[in-house]
């Protein structure tokens, strides 16, 4: 019977069925500090089998700065949206802002998609089940995770709220990260790399007067963090231009043998 049916073509599923979906692959930049954030939710285990406390954080992808985040007992689209409007609030920004995240409820939510319309921010999403569309926040989060003090699990919210607060307070002013030519974050978020560089680059200068036989490669300069910061670059090759000919100069002509 299904030979029969393969033969008139009715073998096949023919039931409506979604058309594949075609998704773009996001490319954001950000050259200064609050023009593109980046956010996810993780999950914080507890010491109740199958219960876990998300935790929402915020980071700003020129500085990798936790601009903002809460420790909560579910995603929720609504929390979403007051903790951006209270961290877009807190570091005044201005409109222009592009939020980018991944495809989660909460994310992709018309509660927050109206609260960043109206405060003039744009959203990007990575594709499905690409994690390196988001790869700075999902580093962080394995940066945060890999702590030698990380609990593995927490007694409460409270307990889970108290531990981020110290985390993110290293990290943001203490974390000297190697992304940002180990720079804290806090140095490139608030605008303080040619200060710190400075005391950095009067101390090399010494050793170099000091100890010059150290320094075979000359005299040593302080590294810098990276003028811009990249999800999923779109490089162009440089075509080369040739001379238009002139208008004396014969085209080439080809003749039939």
């Amino acid at each position: 019977m299904y030979r029969v049916l393969a033969e008139a073509g009715e073998a096949k599923e023919r039931r409506n069925q979604r058309a594949p979906q075609h998704h773009a692959m996001p490319s954001l930049t950000a050259t200064a500090p609050n023009q593109v954030w980046t956010w996810d939710i993780t999950k914080l285990a507890t010491l109740k089998k199958g219960i876990f406390l998300m935790a929402y954080v915020i980071i700003d992808l020129f500085s990798r700065f936790v601009v903002g985040w809460m420790v909560a007992a579910k995603e929720c689209k609504h929390l979403a949206a007051q903790l951006f409007a209270e961290t877009i609030a807190r570091h005044r920004v201005s409109p222009g802002l592009q939020v980018h995240a991944d495809r989660g409820s909460a994310m992709r939510s018309d509660t927050l998609a109206q609260l960043l319309d109206s405060l003039g921010a744009s959203r990007s999403f990575s594709r499905p089940r690409v994690s390196n569309d988001n790869p700075y926040s999902e580093a962080h989060f394995k940066t945060l995770k890999y702590q030698p003090d990380y609990p593995g699990c927490f007694d409460s919210a409270l307990h889970g709220r108290a531990w981020l607060q110290d985390f993110f307070a290293w990290h943001n002013d203490h974390h000297h990260h190697s992304g940002l030519a180990l720079f804290t974050p806090a140095d490139v978020f608030h605008g303080r790399v040619a200060e710190v560089a400075a005391v950095r680059q009067a101390a090399l200068d010494a050793a170099y007067c000091a100890h010059p036989e150290r320094f075979p490669n000359g005299a040593p300069g302080v590294p810098l963090p990276p003028a811009a910061v990249h999800i999923n670059p779109i490089f162009t090759e440089a075509v080369p231009v040739t001379e238009p000919l002139s208008p004396e100069a014969s085209l080439p002509t080809h003749t039939a043998n």
